[in-house]
């Protein structure tokens, strides 16, 4: 009865889909360790009133707090550009549409990293 079926199914040419879901799920994991760390640390223990500019370039006098921004931004922007990618592919249909929105994505995503990044370790604070 559902013989046509399996036959017409297309089968995967590569394993990058399994990957990708398998990347969601540890990002996940690991973005909502750090940013649950990243709230509490900044909102609980310094407190939201005494966040300004010294508070911040005071932490990033510390290599430790720019890798754990940096890797905060990292996971964050690459889980979200990941599950922007799979969103877009139920959406757009036609391989043109597809090629046009993953490429849209994968450079926003990019020059923001960049720009991200440059900020994070290029930062100095002011004498």
């Amino acid at each position: 009865m559902f013989a046509g079926r399996d036959r017409q199914r297309m089968r995967p040419t590569s394993n990058f889909e399994l990957y990708a879901w398998f990347f969601m799920r540890i990002s996940g994991i690991i973005l909502l360790t750090v940013a649950v760390f990243h709230l509490m640390y900044m909102h609980i223990a310094i407190g939201v009133e005494n966040i300004d500019f010294e508070t911040v370039a005071g932490r990033w006098e510390s290599p430790f707090w720019r890798l754990f921004d940096f890797f905060l931004l990292t996971f964050g922007l690459s889980h979200g550009v990941n599950g922007t990618r799979q969103v877009l592919d139920d959406y757009a249909h036609t391989r043109g549409w597809r090629i046009v929105a993953r490429t849209t994505i994968f450079m926003i995503g990019f020059i923001v990293a960049v720009m991200g990044a440059y900020v994070i370790f290029a930062f100095k604070p002011p004498a």
